[in-house]
């Protein structure tokens, strides 16, 4: 699929590798001017001078402001707004619900939830006085269908869903869209180090977690990227408050034989 991009400007949240980078590199490749931004300003992302890289932590409100104020001094207005940012639950951390931590939760809500709020909330100003705008928001299958021991992660891209429906209600009148993607098990560097660290590889949960996904295999970045070049796509101006789960089919119904 190709979408001509060209003098629209995006900001891509969490885009110094992973999925995040996948979406801005894609949408660059499309003609977009990118904004890159990470806890760290992502340097190596800037191929020619369309594009911009900001260090941005999303739980820091002033810092946002900060960035959107630069951004449209650059560039005058900013189309398109990724939420990608976020923390998984790390393997140590996967608990039971009577042993997270306080910290362990409020880290993970304030990052992957109110993230998304924070930025959304500055973007959203700028985005009503042009009358145009794409939000799109990572959330994750988790956020449809829970899986046990990541409580606080499930919570926090459930709260995705719903605050996604929410601001699509409320921008549809001003010309932007809302809407997120739900991504399955994606093949990220953090997902491989994850699959084949030696307490994976003896609970075999690589094979394990394939089994559910009717497809077999997880997701390339790529992939993920795909799908938010159609939600930033001017032409999907009739699209808003969905959640696209690009997941092999993992919310579709157990593939396991039982």
């Amino acid at each position: 699929m190709r979408v001509d991009m060209t003098g629209r400007v995006a900001l891509v949240t969490g885009s110094g590798r992973g999925i995040g980078r996948a979406i801005a590199d894609r949408l660059a490749a499309e003609g977009a001017s990118v904004v890159y931004s990470d806890v760290t300003a992502p340097d190596d992302a800037l191929t020619d001078q369309r594009h911009m890289a900001l260090a941005l932590d999303v739980t820091d409100e002033h810092a946002i402001a900060d960035a959107i104020a630069a951004i449209l001094a650059r560039y005058g207005k900013l189309d398109i707004a990724v939420n990608n940012a976020g923390i998984g639950t790390k393997p140590g951390e996967r608990l039971t619900i009577d042993k997270v931590t306080t910290a362990q939760w409020d880290q993970l809500l304030k990052i992957d939830l109110g993230g998304v709020f924070l930025v959304s909330r500055a973007v959203a100003a700028p985005m009503i006085a042009q009358g145009y705008g794409r939000i799109i928001n990572i959330a994750s299958v988790l956020g449809l269908v829970p899986m046990r021991l990541q409580s606080a992660y499930v919570a926090a891209k459930a709260g995705v869903v719903n605050l996604t429906k929410s601001m699509a209600i409320e921008l549809a009148q001003h010309g932007i869209t809302v809407n997120a993607i739900a991504p399955g098990s994606t093949a990220t560097d953090g997902w491989r180090s994850w699959i084949n660290d030696a307490t994976s590889e003896e609970q075999e949960l690589h094979g394990r977690l394939m089994s559910h996904i009717p497809m077999g295999r997880p997701a390339e970045t790529a992939e993920i990227a795909h799908a938010a070049l159609f939600l930033a796509d001017p032409d999907s101006a009739y699209i808003t408050g969905q959640i696209l789960a690009v997941d092999g089919g993992w919310v579709v119904g157990f593939a396991r034989d039982f």
